[in-house]
């Protein structure tokens, strides 16, 4: 999921609630289906996230100091 596209998938959502709402279909029908997509809607946008931090696809740094005992 890219973060450009979620304006245009809100919008989407507003209008899809929005013609239910013009529609008459009463708010306790759709309450329930929002509530079951809010897990699952809200793990995508939290997992996509994780993959900013590192660019380099490296876990750990190159440069490792020695270990030295005395």
């Amino acid at each position: 999921m890219k973060r450009q596209n979620l304006p245009l998938y809100a919008l989407a959502g507003a209008v899809l609630l929005a013609g239910l709402a013009i529609a008459g279909v009463p708010l306790a029908t759709v309450l329930p289906v929002l509530i079951a997509l809010a897990c699952p809607l809200m793990m995508l946008i939290m997992m996509s996230g994780m993959h900013s931090g590192n660019h380099d696809g490296e876990d750990a740094p190159t440069k490792r100091t020695p270990i030295t005992h005395r």
